[in-house]
């Protein structure tokens, strides 16, 4: 199971380890946490929804809590159906946190993620229990006390700490005709709210990608307050491709020519692309989502693009679903570049080959809290191209010389994703000794910078700041 769908990571003194469940990004960030703070001696525990397909052994998850609904019984996948179906199960999964989890354990503190555990800072508020709120995301929901109770949420504990629509006068003239914004009131009533990096936090703080009126007052309060920060996210030490299962050709920083080479020519005769190892070829590692990940950009320029460079021998591989799928596959068909430009529905193995197998890594991204794609990338030596947002401009920065790293650009249409692609291109011109080792270089550094300790200590720096002594033995920092 995933702690996308509200997770709650409890954290107290008694010293005993924690297991750790995890799928994809948010929950890999969680779990490096769980790991470390339970190997320092933490009591932390989690409180997950129950979906049928998770099946825990006795004993060992001792200090797993999992929340049971038929809402979650029957669902083949963590996010499913219409919105409303999702926040009846974010409805269903905090009720049983504010009524059994945080009551039964009285953790120390509370650390919560996105809208779907909107209410539990506000609820762990009454109880006099410090938490911690961390925005991975722009998704949000509405809805009213009324319909909240109606799920068994006994709110009227604690609604006053909630974000309405309006300014609330009593806990009567609120409850059915003024609602509440979940992720709102997710970071107004914590103690402390998080984003995934630095550069989210002060983007949300001047009103960008379409954060709504509430959750941009909530971040400024915060922030005015000196209750915000960025913490970056990281890697667990197994992406690597020296030790990448899904690889043809195991590689590191010293070795990556003959490796990416190998893993390039096995990612071209899978996809059905010409088999060249010496042409450049640009990955797509995202989700297809015209919305967020700037489908649109790259599909108003794929032909010309390639056509440009066909003498070049450029290839494309996009490994992703999403409702942009097909309007790729339609430019492949319509201009028969089926041999230079492959659309491959998402599978981690070719993922994590495209990764390896490619010399750049496409994320023209409107909004990116966080990615980690791109960490993923530069671990791999694929460099990317990126807009400059969020996360992606706090780790890629422009390749010059003896620094950078990638090719980001600041406008973003398809001009601008165009300019960055023409820059990777010239780099790909170089000479093979002077490309070589600055992919050497770019690989070791990434290696560095993206290790899980950082964003640990940051987090116990923050679990400190929020306990008033923060002198406990599993927090402090030798």
């Amino acid at each position: 199971m995933t702690p996308e769908l509200g997770s709650s990571a409890f954290l107290s003194r008694n010293g005993h380890p924690s297991p750790c469940i995890k799928a994809g990004g948010l929950a890999d960030a969680c779990a490096l946490m769980l790991d470390s703070f339970s190997d320092a001696g933490a009591d932390v525990h989690i409180a997950l929804p129950h979906f049928r397909r998770v099946s825990p052994p006795g004993g060992v998850w001792r200090q797993v809590h999992f929340c049971h609904d038929r809402e979650f019984f029957y669902r083949q996948s963590v996010y499913e159906g219409c919105p409303e179906s999702n926040l009846r199960a974010a409805l269903a999964f905090q009720r049983d946190v504010i009524h059994y989890v945080l009551p039964r354990v009285r953790p120390d503190l509370v650390h919560c993620h996105d809208w779907m555990t909107g209410l539990v800072p506000a609820a762990a508020r009454a109880m006099e229990i410090p938490s911690v709120f961390t925005v991975h995301n722009l998704h949000d929901h509405v809805t009213t006390l009324a319909h909240a109770e109606d799920r068994g949420i006994d709110a009227a504990k604690f609604w006053n700490h909630l974000y309405f629509q309006h300014y609330p006068s009593s806990y009567e003239a609120v409850r059915e005709g003024n609602a509440f914004s979940l992720l709102a009131s997710g970071i107004q009533a914590a103690d402390r709210m998080c984003t995934v990096s630095g550069s989210f936090l002060s983007e949300l703080a001047e009103g960008r990608h379409d954060a709504t009126g509430p959750v941009i007052d909530a971040v400024r309060g915060k922030l005015g307050a000196g209750h915000a920060q960025g913490i970056m996210n990281a890697l667990p030490a197994h992406v690597s491709p020296s030790r990448d299962a899904f690889l043809t050709h195991h590689y590191d920083a010293g070795s990556h020519v003959e490796g990416k080479r190998a893993n390039k020519l096995a990612l071209q005769r899978e996809l059905g692309l010409e088999e060249d190892a010496d042409a450049p070829l640009l990955f797509w590692p995202s989700r297809l989502d015209p919305v967020q990940k700037g489908c649109r950009l790259l599909a108003d320029i794929l032909y010309q693009l390639v056509s440009d460079y066909w003498g070049f021998g450029l290839q494309i591989a996009f490994v992703g679903d999403g409702p942009f799928e097909a309007y790729f596959k339609g430019i492949v068909e319509f201009h028969g570049l089926e041999r230079r430009v492959a659309v491959t529905n998402f599978n981690e193995r070719l993922s994590r080959l495209g990764y390896a197998g490619s010399d750049f890594t496409l994320m023209p991204s409107a909004y990116e809290p966080c990615g980690l794609s791109q960490m993923i990338a530069l671990r791999y030596g694929s460099l990317p191209i990126v807009h400059a947002t969020g996360g992606l401009k706090d780790t890629v920065q422009r390749l010059d010389d003896d620094t950078g790293n990638g090719f980001p650009f600041e406008v973003h249409d398809s001009q601008g994703l165009r300019w960055a692609i023409d820059q990777a291109l010239r780099f790909h011109l170089r000479s093979n000794a002077e490309r070589w080792a600055t992919i050497s270089r770019i690989m070791n550094e990434a290696d560095t910078a993206f290790r899980p300790q950082r964003m640990v200590d940051a987090h116990r720096d923050l679990y400190a700041s929020v306990l008033a002594d923060g002198a406990t033995g599993w927090l402090r920092r030798d």
